[in-house]
């Protein structure tokens, strides 16, 4: 269902776009009410704005409603647990080995002096 659903709204996204793109804007239909662009239009001389806008509203109003389904079927999924994410982990165990004493090497002597407590400066 949900496979369904999701090509259903990618090919209302697509017609969208499509629709979109075949739309004049405001600023043609002032050179249309004129005269001059009716010979060049598909749809005769009252343009095609009720019919694609139309289109345009139906197909909005589908891809809306895929939305809000797909939605609605991943809120589903994750109630139930079928999740992407839960993928079982193995987890993997790192043994370290013992060091032992007698191997520790020794400290190694320091060329700084060592500091007393009388030589800190004091916070006033």
């Amino acid at each position: 269902m949900e496979q369904i659903i999701l090509v259903v709204h990618v090919l209302a996204a697509l017609a969208i776009i499509g629709l979109i793109l075949v739309q004049q804007g405001k600023g043609a239909d002032m050179g249309a009410s004129f005269g001059a662009g009716a010979s060049q239009t598909l749809f005769g001389s009252d343009g095609s704005g009720n019919v694609l806008t139309r289109a345009t509203a139906i197909l909005a109003t589908l891809f809306f409603v895929t939305s809000l389904s797909l939605a609605y079927v991943a809120k589903q999924r994750s109630v139930i647990g079928e999740d992407i994410i839960d993928v079982p982990v193995l987890e993997e165990s790192r043994e370290v080995a013992p060091v032992p004493e007698g191997d520790l090497p020794e400290a190694a002597a320091s060329d700084m002096p060592a500091m007393s407590d009388s030589d800190m400066p004091q916070g006033q």
